[in-house]
């Protein structure tokens, strides 16, 4: 009888909520509610501010998160019916129901040229001091290595932060770690709190990628060996959990803005956010709006452009005040091959590398079963593949690590991990339960026309470890999310390009099978995404905003893309996944060069007005006013069309019908942050042939520090002009090269 009272009491919540939702018309749901006070109201406390939004609510009990500092609004748990009635009271304006997003998942500091090794020894030097960089990710295993503080000076003072850990997982570089989700928190937080820790790992592997301490002898399954160390060594981290789950991560707006709202108040000065969902109208967008509020506070904020690729008009995050960062591959292989038994081989990728001899060669997708090729389970069920190796093919919908235990269960010895077309050249080093071959394209083909050829295929795997100088690199991986961008056609997205492919960062967990070898000392993990190159961002901004404290985030962003390279470690141009030339939908601005950046020279600057300028050439005052927090008549605001936003990229779009001999005309502004005097030569890179382009003044002459000047570009289609035409324009100073690239387009 005891154990039947507790049941019935631990549902109570439940069946209370049950006749509640009867009662008022519906089912709970977590609705974002933005409201704007009246004029004349002034919240003195946040104690103040929240009173005001309960107002609105038919209970205190509904309230998940009050946001203070990059919205003005809550959300809360309502019925329809209660949202009607909520959305007729004075100051409401909008609600939008909440979204679940996903995570969009070492040599990488030498790569990029950064001296990590100095970073560690000489502590004079920059290297993100001073700089608290705020992760909205998964949580975080406070206890590794990655996250000790030997050497690092306290929190500024500015810090308003808390560590929801107990004892001292928090210290001098872990500053601060939050748990933001209702599921786990309770309503407003009203349960106690509970812990951020890291239950998936990809907060771990983030925060540490953008300002992990120097750690040696960091490897995987004994691959990769080197000094791993975050972009900004000496920077501190603030970690906001907004996701859970140990295999399926949920991520919900409401929680993810509760984030970036306590990052702004705690004193973040940058955020790195490597989610990303669906692509909205910005004031439809969460993420949109607090980051506007974030960057209103003077904080940079590094987003994913997403894991869609490769396909056209798949990035994300494509709001201007925010950084939209594409993911490209490193110099480095963790290098399988497998031979055929023709005598012919292909390299691969691969963490878990046990040698295998030659052992009989089958076709996951002979077995009949419908999409067996994709080794799901059950789809060898009844297929003789005992002591083979098995040809997968890969797909985005079944783990490898599934794919390697339902052929591990059937008997298989090993897998060959097969790419599809879109995949083309690139293959990705991953873990797994057995041998396991991840190939490309040319390779997949090559080893199905063998399967076809022959009565008795054989195969065999060898395993070199890891390959450093492999080329091209880097080059645009498949996966990264291209443009054009949805939501503005004139802002050119992603912005820039970074590593984020078999990026090696701290990681809670052993990887690998239970039969692989445990090797002493930390974890770390290999694993790859735009959620990987987008914390390389971040702590490359930690660096610059270091060494240049009074810079905006705009200034900042302009740095990294007007001097990122657009050549690979040859001197060539940047390939993408098929091994042709990436257009600027794929790279954006090029590949993150975080020495240029550091002394750009001149930059483009954009204050948040000239945001409110732009929002309002697409937007209804009303929905402006959402993102800007305060009421906005568009009326009496000065609109800047998307393509003259001081950007540092242009992005034009010219209708088919166009046929005016005027041209277009796109106004830029640049301030000098560097040397006095200098002088800056136009040099204009457009095909000719296509669009014909012109620029005044072609001098821009600067005498004193922070001296701005304004200059005009002029485009003209010709008749013979193709779907898109991609350029660029360079101003050349004896030391500096200030590059802007330039897309145009024809609908």
């Amino acid at each position: 009888m005891e154990t039947t009272r507790l049941s019935l009491l631990s549902l109570l919540p439940f069946l209370l909520l049950a006749i509640a939702a009867e009662a008022t018309g519906g089912e709970l749901s977590t609705y974002i509610v933005h409201v704007q006070a009246e004029e004349n109201r002034v919240f003195g406390t946040a104690d103040g501010r929240k009173a005001w939004y309960h107002s609105f609510l038919p209970d205190h009990g509904r309230l998940v998160h009050a946001y203070h500092h990059v919205a003005s609004g809550f959300a809360a748990r309502l019925t329809r019916r209660e949202l009607e009635a909520l959305s007729a009271m004075p100051g409401f304006l909008s609600a939008t129901r909440a979204r679940t997003y996903t995570t969009l998942t070492t040599h990488t500091p030498e790569f990029l040229g950064l001296n990590v090794e100095q970073g560690r020894r000489n502590y004079t030097s920059e290297f993100g001091a001073g700089v608290i960089v705020g992760v909205i990710d998964t949580g975080i295993f406070p206890d590794h290595p990655s996250f000790s503080d030997e050497g690092m000076p306290p929190p500024p003072a500015k810090w308003k932060g808390r560590c929801d850990f107990s004892g001292t997982s928090c210290n001098n570089k872990i500053i601060g770690a939050r748990n933001m989700v209702a599921a786990l928190n309770g309503p407003n937080g009203t349960s106690a709190r509970v812990p951020p820790v890291d239950e998936f790992g990809h907060g771990t592997h983030t925060a540490s990628t953008a300002a992990g301490a120097v750690v040696p002898g960091a490897n995987v399954l004994g691959h990769a060996w080197g000094t791993a160390a975050g972009m900004a060594v000496r920077a501190h981290i603030a970690m906001y959990k907004v996701c859970y789950g140990k295999v399926f991560v949920d991520c919900e707006d409401a929680d993810i803005l509760a984030g970036i709202d306590a990052a702004v108040g705690d004193g973040c000065d940058v955020i790195s956010m490597s989610l990303g969902g669906p692509s909205v109208p910005f004031h439809l967008n969460p993420m949109a709006i607090g980051t506007f509020g974030a960057m209103e506070k003077g904080i940079f904020v590094s987003m994913a452009a997403g894991n869609s690729g490769p396909g056209e008009s798949t990035v994300i995050n494509e709001a201007p005040w925010m950084l939209t960062v594409a993911a490209s591959t490193m110099d480095r292989s963790i290098r399988s091959t497998v031979q055929l038994g023709n005598g012919a081989y292909f390299h691969g990728e691969s963490l878990y590398q046990p040698n295998v001899g030659f052992c009989p060669l089958v076709y996951a997708g002979a077995s009949g079963k419908p999409f067996a090729e994709f080794c799901g389970n059950g789809s060898l069920d009844g297929f003789d593949v005992k002591g083979k190796i098995v040809l997968c093919e890969l797909t985005k919908n079944i783990s490898v690590i599934n794919q390697g235990e339902v052929v591990e269960s059937a008997g298989g010895v090993a897998m060959i991990l097969a790419s599809p077309f879109f995949r083309g050249y690139d293959k990705l080093a991953q873990e797994n339960i057995l041998p396991a071959s991840s190939v490309d394209y040319l390779a997949t083909a090559a080893i199905k026309s063998y399967l076809n050829s022959t009565a008795n295929p054989m195969a065999r795997m060898g395993f070199r470890g890891t390959l450093l100088g492999t080329s091209p690199a880097p080059s645009i991986v498949f996966f990264s999310s291209r443009g054009p961008n949805r939501q503005s056609t004139g802002i050119l997205k992603p912005d820039i390009t970074g590593p984020g492919v078999n990026v090696l960062a701290a990681w809670p967990f052993q990887v690998g099978p239970p039969s692989a070898p445990v090797l002493p000392g930390p974890t770390f993990n290999i694993i790859s995404g735009t959620s990987m190159s987008t914390p390389h961002l971040a702590g490359i901004a930690a660096l610059i905003k270091s060494k240049r404290p009074d810079w905006s985030p705009a200034a900042i962003k302009s740095a990294m893309m007007t001097t990122a390279d657009i050549t690979d470690r040859s001197g060539n141009p940047i390939l993408n996944e098929q091994r042709v030339v990436a257009n600027l939908f794929a790279t954006g601005a090029g590949h993150v060069n975080p020495m240029k950046a550091a002394d750009p020279g001149l930059v483009y600057d954009i204050t948040p007005e000239d945001y409110v300028g732009y929002l309002c050439s697409m937007y209804t005052s009303q929905q402006v006013s959402v993102i800007a927090r305060r009421p906005i008549d568009c009326l009496t605001t000065v609109v800047i069309s998307d393509r003259l936003l001081n950007y540092p990229s242009i992005s034009v779009a010219f209708p088919a019908s166009w046929n005016s001999t005027a041209p277009v005309v796109v106004r830029r502004k640049v301030k000098n942050v560097g040397e006095v005097p200098s002088v800056y030569y136009a040099a204009i890179d457009m095909p000719s042939s296509a669009v014909s382009m012109d620029v005044f003044p072609r001098e821009l002459d600067f005498v004193e520090e922070g001296q701005e000047l304004t200059f005009s570009v002029y485009l003209w289609p010709r008749q013979s002009a193709t779907r898109a035409v991609q350029g660029a324009l360079r101003w050349v100073s004896e030391k500096h090269t200030v590059r802007s690239p330039i897309s145009v387009t024809f609908a």
